[in-house]
């Protein structure tokens, strides 16, 4: 099964050379790095990593279709910058997508801190998504390759494409949440304060779900790096 690991990133110079070192440990089918406008080393140290580079216009969405478009696996794993991969992440996919009834999955994920609110933090996140069957992209989804094209690839909205894809994902097929974990940054929740990110976090996703644009909703997420 060619797994193909897609990173949607803008100004990671300080978080993509170790990610991409972790992906390549792990031998995947290829790496694609979507670069939306850095002005940073982020391409730089992606090239000298190794991995694919494209060049897009910034919005996550429209950076994992890129990369998805070049891409030439079997399996699409779409991978944040400041996100680890387990390493038994590319044999946790194979075996699960060796069933057909799953068209795609995410992780468990576990944030990169030793604060007992944050750990509690990432069980909640993980068994919400797990109840829903619906991931964020700091689960690192993935998806069949045939089933990503049918569905359109991610809807180009500047928030939530994450939520809605994996909405898209859950109505034509069983999703697959391994128990395996990533490991993501705590750096919003470190940066912002971890009560004030729950918060925004919650509301954010109620005021999508009750119809509320992300363009509107996109003005108070700030990217944090």
């Amino acid at each position: 099964m060619r797994i193909s690991v897609i990173l949607p990133v803008l100004n990671e110079e300080k978080t993509i050379g170790p990610t991409l070192a972790a992906v390549m440990a792990l031998h995947p089918h290829e790496i694609v790095v979507v670069d939306g406008g850095s002005t940073d080393r982020t391409r730089r140290i992606s090239v000298e990593a190794g991995a694919k580079v494209l060049m897009t216009g910034p919005g996550r969405a429209r950076q994992m279709n890129r990369g998805a478009l070049d891409a030439s696996g079997d399996v699409l794993l779409f991978l944040h910058a400041d996100t680890r991969l387990p390493a038994s992440a590319l044999r946790d996919i194979a075996a699960a997508l060796n069933d057909a009834r799953y068209v795609g999955g995410r992780f468990d994920v576990e944030l990169d801190s030793d604060r007992w609110l944050l750990n509690l933090v990432s069980f909640m996140i993980s068994l919400r998504s797990r109840l829903s069957k619906i991931g964020t992209g700091d689960q690192a989804i993935f998806v069949r390759r045939e089933t990503f094209a049918e569905l359109g690839g991610f809807p180009e909205m500047p928030l939530m494409e994450d939520i809605a894809f994996c909405r898209m994902l859950k109505r034509i097929g069983d999703v697959a949440c391994l128990k395996s974990k990533v490991v993501t940054s705590a750096r919003r929740w470190e940066t912002d304060g971890v009560w004030r990110t729950i918060f925004k976090m919650w509301t954010l996703k109620l005021l999508y779900l009750a119809g509320v644009s992300p363009a509107r909703l996109k003005r108070f997420y700030a990217d944090t790096r």
